[in-house]
């Protein structure tokens, strides 16, 4: 299966990410927001990481214009998901959002259109089961920052087929990535592992065990993390940290899941990590 056309459903930090790595490997992006400021704002981070690769010596600068020219933004998902060869959905992780949005997507797209989700821990089986193509939907969970991390777990659905899924492994290799191939489960390896360790060390902050830089150096020296889990949390968003919590929690009816209630206090104030300017840290800019 040749995929050449992927519609990105989302210009915020994971949806610019998937453009960016799309369009740099030679594919035709349309990069989906409801809203022209998120698109603006998401094009623009994606010309600031390419001019940053181009100055490292990465990328040339005309690489660059013509990954940037292979980039179309557009404001209907309806629209850019027709004559896609591939879908990937990269909105916030909510499960009625991204139901809604595949209903929407499986009515637009081809039969033969790949309908994939970035989700970090909601199932792909019940995404699919709004769908009429279940054996065509898959995951495709990128890391952040998606132009520098190597893995993608590529999560199959209890009906997502053989060809589907090699389609993805290929696709993902050809973008310069690492796939790895999991079963749908809650979470599941890389947060089913990692949201547990975050919980943690806010429960250690909360409880006055040390303060949230002597935790991450704890992590980073002795255990040879390259960041440690409060800045990591501040990184990947307070708000999502929780959302992946709340599943793990409902799903797996497992209360070493259960958030902490400070989480659940600064995400309610509004100190969602480095998007907002405070998590558990100060973020300037």
């Amino acid at each position: 299966m040749t995929i050449d056309t992927v519609a990105v459903i989302g210009g915020g930090t994971m949806g610019n990410g998937i453009a960016h790595v799309c369009a740099q490997s030679g594919l035709e992006v349309r990069m989906v927001d409801v809203s022209e400021e998120a698109l603006d704002r998401g094009l623009l981070t994606i010309s600031k990481n390419m001019d940053r690769q181009v100055k490292k010596e990465r990328l040339t600068a005309e690489d660059r214009d013509a990954a940037l020219a292979r980039i179309h933004p557009v404001t209907n998902p309806a629209e850019g998901a027709r004559g896609a060869g591939l879908v990937v959905e990269a909105i916030p992780e909510q499960a009625e959002l991204k139901y809604e949005l595949f209903r929407t997507l499986d009515e637009a797209a081809a039969p033969e259109t790949i309908l994939a989700s970035n989700t970090s821990s909601i199932s792909i089986t019940e995404i699919a089961a709004r769908t009429r193509r279940p054996e065509k939907v898959i995951g495709m969970h990128f890391m952040n920052p998606v132009p520098v991390m190597k893995l993608v777990e590529v999560i199959r659905g209890l009906a997502t087929d053989d060809e589907t899924t090699q389609a993805i492994m290929e696709l993902s290799r050809s973008l310069g990535k690492v796939p790895v191939e999991v079963n749908d489960f809650p979470g599941f390896v890389s947060n089913r592992v990692l949201m547990p360790m975050i919980n943690e060390a806010v429960f250690a902050l909360m409880e006055g065990v040390a303060e949230a830089e002597a935790i991450d150096t704890v992590m980073k020296l002795g255990m040879n993390h390259p960041m440690g889990p409060l800045a990591l949390a501040d990184l990947i968003g307070l708000d999502t940290c929780l959302n992946i919590l709340q599943v793990l929690h409902r799903e797996l009816g497992d209360d070493r899941y259960r958030p902490c209630p400070l989480l659940r206090k600064y995400v309610a104030a509004g100190w969602l990590g480095r998007k907002s300017g405070r998590g558990f840290y100060h973020h300037e800019g």
